[in-house]
């Protein structure tokens, strides 16, 4: 049995008592189930043995154990009191392919198990490795992360074994290696792996219908490539992609559609939204309702009326929120910062919420790059107090109706103001419109609708972003570099969660929107990478 006895060290807490005949007969074992079947109603027959892996699915796993998590870790910890076993530890997943190991992780010690299941007294918990039923969970995302790590390729054609195993784990230290426990479950089942059947109709260049606004290109690109792209969206290698379209040229190349998306589709491009802040902003320092990226803060607003003032405060510039430079305690990337976006969400004023964040003291403005959404939520709210009439309106009249943009949809602040944290839904034309309006330096069909320095001041490498080599950011636009056959391609584009993604090449006359619903996904922006690298830039660099 995959228990193991801890009869040297009591409980620190009492567990549930384990009265469900089935629990007491699988003690110690990872069962297998498809879809949710609640604990009262689960029988032995519902245990899988095999079980058909499609794309979308429900494979979920209930788990029986002789004691509680907590009670696991104080065996590993006994000092320690609960609130500090839970806030140190939790299970380590292991996962084996044909008896191979893949893949472990030690899920976070905030992970739970769901309604009605607490880790300091149940025995028993249910979770959802594949979902089909709009679940967000945290062991779908481990689930992908096993995947990324091994376990596709692993999971070829045909039928293998899985087995995952559970043991606690505590880390006591942050530079010091877990302790981890002993095997508490474990159990197997049989995958059956198709690949799924491809029809001529989904391989196949999907024509470009009349009335798209764009004159279509006539340049020859390698057609085989986005039919083997065409497939791989088809097969599911490439997941969740809406739509691709490629502008060459200033004309329609590329006009694709997936997974239920038209060219009617508003799109949920998530934080590539953001980009429009520094296009508004452009426009609002061409006619003089902002001075210019340098003008600092306390211009807009009295800082000393919100918390934790500092003189910092007060030097912080349009152009360090537009870099993602100021000296905020803000980052994204660190769920433990007080300005985490997932902060700002649920309080009644985001921009309060914002000005009231302390200074974080190794921070300079405009010495380091760490993504903030909240400071651009800060550069909406300026720009709306600045324009006649609010900026939603002012974006309308002097971007979106110039340049025939008429289908699109804000999201809003809980003070009702455009949202620029993100979300701004489009057509995917009409984001390829505004992508293009970068690679024509401002000008649309004639007109300068944004000034060609500001494009030039977007679209230049103002901060190293930390960690990524040879990638940088501009004014609310990322850049890296793509090489292929030795030979290396700039881009700057546009980016949102899911792998959505507007790229303007610099020497290329090539602009790419990709849009994706792949979000929170690990692999959502790398398989954009793939689209763009193996398939898009090798159709028309050899055509």
């Amino acid at each position: 049995m995959a228990s193991e006895s801890y009869s040297q060290t009591n409980d620190l807490l009492p567990a549930d008592a384990i009265a469900n005949p089935l629990h007491k007969a699988n003690i110690g074992k990872v069962t297998f189930m498809d879809g949710n079947i609640p604990l009262d109603q689960y029988q032995a027959s519902d245990f899988l043995k095999s079980y058909l892996l499609a794309y979308r699915s429900d494979l979920n796993i209930r788990v029986f154990m002789a004691n509680s998590v907590v009670n696991y870790l104080h065996q590993l910890a006994p000092g320690l009191s609960a609130e500090q076993l839970l806030e140190k530890g939790n299970l380590q997943f292991a996962f084996y392919i044909d008896n191979q190991f893949i893949y472990k992780e030690n899920i976070n010690p905030g992970c739970t198990f769901g309604s009605g299941g607490s880790k300091k007294s149940s025995t028993t918990f249910r979770v959802p490795l594949t979902s089909t039923k709009g679940e967000d969970w945290w062991a779908m995302y481990l689930w992908d992360r096993f995947k990324g790590y091994g376990g596709e390729n692993a999971l070829t054609e045909g039928t293998h074994l899985l087995k995952i195993e559970l043991r606690p784990y505590l880390k006591l230290e942050e530079n010091t290696e877990p302790l981890v426990g002993n095997l508490i479950a474990e159990g197997q089942v049989q995958l059956v792996i198709k690949t799924p059947k491809v029809t001529a109709k989904e391989i196949a260049i999907q024509k470009i219908m009349p009335e798209s606004g764009w004159e279509l290109s006539n340049l020859p690109f390698n057609k085989k490539k986005i039919q083997a792209l065409n497939a791989e969206i088809a097969q599911h290698n490439l997941k969740e992609i809406t739509s691709i379209v490629v502008i060459r040229e200033g004309k329609l190349m590329l006009e694709e559609y997936f997974n239920g998306a038209n060219r009617n589709t508003l799109h949920d491009t998530r934080s590539a939204g953001k980009s429009f802040a520094s296009t508004l902003m452009g426009l609002a320092v061409k006619d003089g309702y902002i001075k210019d990226e340098n003008q600092t803060l306390n211009s807009f607003y009295d800082l000393k009326a919100f918390a934790n003032y500092d003189p910092k405060k007060d030097e912080i510039k349009i152009k360090d929120l537009l870099t993602m430079s100021s000296a905020f305690e803000g980052s994204d990337a660190n769920s433990e910062s007080p300005g985490n976006e997932e902060n700002m969400y649920p309080s009644e004023n985001w921009v309060k919420f914002t000005l009231d964040l302390p200074i974080e003291k190794s921070k300079t403005n405009g010495g380091q790059w760490d993504y903030f959404t909240a400071g651009v939520v800060l550069l909406g709210d300026m720009l709306n107090q600045k324009v006649p009439d609010g900026m939603e309106k002012y974006a309308d009249e002097k971007l979106f109706k110039p340049m025939g943009i008429d289908n699109y949809q804000w999201q809003y602040t809980p003070q009702k103001v455009a949202n620029t944290a993100g979300s701004l839904q489009m057509t995917s034309l009409e984001y390829a419109k505004y992508a293009q309006l970068y690679k024509n330096n401002g000008e649309w069909k004639g007109a300068q609708i944004l000034p060609a320095e500001w494009v030039q001041k977007t679209l230049t490498k103002q901060i190293q972003i930390p960690g990524r080599d040879q990638q940088f950011y501009g004014y609310l636009f990322w850049n890296k570099t793509v090489n292929i056959d030795g030979k290396a391609y700039e881009t700057f584009y546009c980016a949102g969660n899911g792998g959505n993604e507007f790229i303007i090449f610099k020497d290329l006359p090539l602009t790419i929107i990709i849009t994706s619903k792949a979000y929170n996904k690990p692999y959502a922006h790398a398989q954009a990478d793939r689209i763009v690298k193996d398939f898009i830039l090798p159709s028309v660099l050899k055509p």
